[in-house]
């Protein structure tokens, strides 16, 4: 056989995903428990991100949410600001912030985000995994009990998994819909009779069977077939990129451990490492001693070994198995590490090239863009139109009168009524059409009619800018550029 063969045969598994067989069925992954040390700082980082996940909707700023994305009803609250369509703006470019990021992210720490950051794999791993794992046992177990006829304890327990797991899909359900209307409708639609809120108890419905299909059935296929997060990462990854990667310089050729070798046998590594790996001759072979714990403890059951592959979330799982075993046969850890294909071939990694420079450089001007306009936003926006099809009329006392159509938005949490005055030029008047003082309600827009009369004096021909101020309780809050029409003169 050439080489050429040996190289396309080896390459045999890019042709299609580890769960699914040649027959195009699904295969079931049944991981082995993970444990280690960064399987511990991932566990720690789940508990913060759970309380964040679960807390922020209960935090409140002014009376409003910490957070609120309602886009059914176009309410967007951040760190208690009211946000509107009008700000659109500022959300496009935070999205182009978040796109930037992410890629740039990937291009330095490949899909760390995935397995340690994304609720998908934090939930699946660190909650209906460790679920399963309680009530099921270990992977082995949990095939045995797959393959086992029904019997009353098997009934039992399937019963009681699905439960627990469809009890957490609702809980995921409602604070997902607690972020969207907000915690205090979420309250209203379970304590409330459901005829007062069908659509949100279906909405909640939905959600939660959604969720629970997600964790309890497709699973690692989110990741694999689904997301494009992961399907995106063969284009934004390179050898300079930080993964999950096996040391094939100092791990090939693999094989097992020779009995007689002067390192000791380890006692019982696992039970997956026993006297059946130390049989083969020991000189010339690689660090890797094929023990396959590495392909055990994967949750989307690929071989680490053969490289950067489509289903790998960086979960680390392996790296803590293989460091396990290293101890065990006394040798070096980090047979399988976080390090790029160019720093294990040649020994050194580095962070800065010219992709992330350039996607660094790109993701600060955006950001220093998306500063400065937030900083220009104002809380109140008017806008001032003069009615079209009007010209401008002489008073009786000789001043000159426009009609303007006023439109206020009012992004506080706070009612607002306001009063115009003119500030450019100094001397002017306003007619309110209807009596009353111009008002806008929290998070809410009115509109208006309003004569504005100018001196004639005070008008340096017929097309003249002004400068209108609005008011609330006596302080000045936004000013409104506009063109009055006056005589030519």
């Amino acid at each position: 056989m050439s080489s050429d063969q040996n190289i396309k045969n080896s390459e045999q598994f890019r042709d299609q995903i580890s769960t699914v067989d040649k027959s195009g069925k699904r295969v079931w992954i049944y991981p082995k428990k993970p444990s280690g040390k960064f399987t511990n700082y991932r566990t720690w980082l789940s508990y913060v991100y759970f309380v964040i996940l679960f807390g922020l909707p209960f935090i409140k700023v002014n009376g409003e949410p910490f957070i609120l994305i309602n886009i059914l009803e176009r309410n967007f609250i951040l760190f208690g600001l009211h946000f509107g369509p009008q700000d659109f703006y500022l959300f496009a470019i935070a999205m182009l912030i978040f796109l930037v990021f992410i890629i740039l992210f990937t291009v330095v720490f490949g899909r760390l985000f995935c397995g340690w950051i994304c609720p998908q794999t934090i939930f699946m791993e660190l909650v209906y995994r460790r679920i399963e794992y309680a009530i099921d046992g270990d992977y082995n177990a949990q095939r045995k009990l797959d393959a086992s006829p029904w019997t009353t304890d098997k009934i039992i327990k399937r019963v009681s998994k699905q439960a627990i797991f469809f009890g957490i899909a609702v809980l995921i359900s409602n604070t997902f819909l607690a972020y969207i209307i907000g915690l205090d409708e979420v309250v209203k639609i379970i304590q409330e009779p459901i005829a007062l809120h069908a659509g949100g108890f279906i909405a909640m419905i939905i959600f939660s069977f959604v969720f629970y299909i997600v964790f309890a059935r497709l699973r690692e296929q989110v990741c694999t077939t689904i997301c494009p997060y992961g399907r995106l990462q063969g284009v934004m990854l390179d050898n300079k990129s930080l993964v999950v990667a096996y040391d094939f310089v100092r791990g090939e050729p693999r094989g097992k451990i020779q009995k007689n070798k002067t390192i000791s046998q380890p006692a019982a590594v696992t039970s997956d490492v026993a006297e059946d790996y130390f049989t083969s001759v020991q000189n010339k072979l690689g660090d890797c001693i094929d023990c396959k714990l590495c392909i055990h403890v994967c949750p989307t059951g690929i071989d680490i070994r053969n490289g950067t592959q489509l289903e790998c979330v960086n979960c680390t799982a392996c790296m803590d198995a293989c460091d396990e075993v290293m101890v065990k046969v006394d040798r070096p850890k980090g047979l399988i590490r976080l390090d790029s294909i160019e720093g294990i071939e040649k020994g050194k990694h580095k962070f800065l090239n010219a992709r992330t420079i350039a996607y660094s450089a790109v993701l600060f001007i955006l950001i220093g863009v998306e500063i400065v306009l937030f900083s220009l936003r104002s809380d109140v926006e008017v806008l001032f139109l003069r009615t079209g099809g009007l010209l401008s009329q002489e008073q009786a006392d000789g001043s000159i009168s426009n009609l303007y159509n006023y439109q206020m938005i009012n992004k506080t949490a706070d009612s607002l009524t306001v009063e115009f005055k003119m500030l450019e030029p100094e001397t002017g008047a306003f007619e309110i059409i209807g009596g009353k003082k111009p008002a806008v309600g929290k998070n809410s827009k009115s509109e208006g009619a309003v004569f504005i009369k100018i001196p004639k004096e005070k008008l340096e021909g017929g097309k003249n800018k002004i400068v209108i101020g609005v008011y609330a309780e006596g302080k000045l809050i936004t000013k409104v550029k506009t063109t009055f029409f006056g005589p030519i003169k």
